[in-house]
């Protein structure tokens, strides 16, 4: 049986190199990482011996540079996966690779496609994709502010006064910005019935904020797709990660970071806030404090358990309820 015709695509800013695997051979080609190259490759891969449809494509998650690519290949009814580049490097490191170029590692991407048949990707509504850029300027623009203001400091000590007062103005400026723009999340929040439906679950947890709820939204959007909590905790990189081996290892346990760092950044603060006053993960806090664990690692375990929250009220279509403990459901250590 002759194995189906895979694509391996190492996507860089400005080009995509493509490596065509049919048959046992492989053919190359490389792209502009724009639309005129999506329709240069769609051409070249039409004129293949495989129909279109018959195609799986892979190609690593790179920041934002796959995205027009993966959504230009679906929209042509192409199987698309988009994978995590630490099971690129792990798959490459099993066939002993030794160099590293853009051709080679499209190749590598092609063989790992047919080799392991990594699950098709499903591009995002077009409303989340929007609020997840709107949650990421805004993110930004607090940063600036907040370099603005270590600026401020630093001029007011100095003596520096009219220096002091130009960045004072543009401190002002930005905190209107960021004003307006958490309003315009708001109202693109408000214009969706399926984003403000969750917004409004999420948002019922104690020690989520809207902006908070903003981000998950968009960096994640439905968390049904997810099969258990667990999946979700583990996408989010929040699960324990041991490092134990023989007599001889002993390291320390700690969360595992092989998600997304935005998400787990913007779910460090309301952890904190959650660790004081939401009852079930004060509760589940202080027994973890109690029994000698860590501060950090604490946070960590509460973050934990906001995810599992989460998904909880997502996924039962109920806000959060404050009497669960006392309904003889408390949550269990290791969920």
């Amino acid at each position: 049986m002759e194995a189906a015709p895979v694509v391996g695509i190492d996507v860089s800013k400005k080009k995509l190199d493509v490596a065509l695997l049919i048959n046992g051979k492989t053919k190359s080609k490389v792209v502009e990482n724009c639309a005129a190259g999506f329709k240069a490759l769609l051409e070249w891969l039409s004129k293949s011996k495989a129909e279109l449809a018959d195609l799986h494509v892979c190609m690593e998650a790179t920041g934002v540079y796959y995205e027009p690519v993966a959504l230009a290949l679906h929209d042509a009814g192409i199987k698309v996966s988009v994978v995590n580049p630490g099971c690129i490097k792990g798959f490459g490191h099993s066939e002993n690779i030794r160099n590293k170029n853009d051709a080679t590692d499209a190749g590598l991407i092609a063989r790992y496609c047919l080799a392991m048949s990594p699950s098709a990707w499903k591009p995002a509504p077009l409303e989340q994709r929007q609020l997840r850029a709107w949650t990421v300027r805004l993110q930004s623009l607090k940063e600036m502010r907040q370099q603005e203001e270590n600026r401020l400091e630093a001029h007011a000590i100095t003596g520096m006064d009219a220096v002091a007062l130009h960045v004072q103005e543009h401190v002002s400026w930005l905190d209107g910005e960021i004003k307006k723009l958490e309003g315009e999340i708001d109202d693109h929040i408000d214009r969706h019935p399926g984003l403000k439906h969750d917004a409004e679950l999420i948002g019922s947890i104690p020690g989520i904020g809207r902006l908070t709820v903003a981000r998950v939204l968009g960096h994640i959007g439905d968390v049904r797709r997810f099969e258990s909590a667990k999946a979700f905790a583990a996408f989010l990189g929040v699960t324990p990660k041991q490092r134990t081996s023989g007599t001889s290892i002993r390291g320390r346990t700690m969360i595992s970071r092989a998600g997304s760092s935005a998400i787990r950044a913007a779910l460090y603060m309301p952890s904190m806030v959650a660790r004081r006053y939401n009852p079930i993960l004060a509760q589940f806090a202080e027994r973890l404090r109690a029994n000698g664990m860590a501060n950090k690692a604490v946070i960590g375990a509460v973050m934990h358990k906001l995810t599992h929250l989460i998904y909880g009220v997502i996924n039962t279509n109920q806000p959060f309820d404050p009497k669960f403990l006392s309904k003889g459901l408390a949550i269990q250590d290791g969920i």
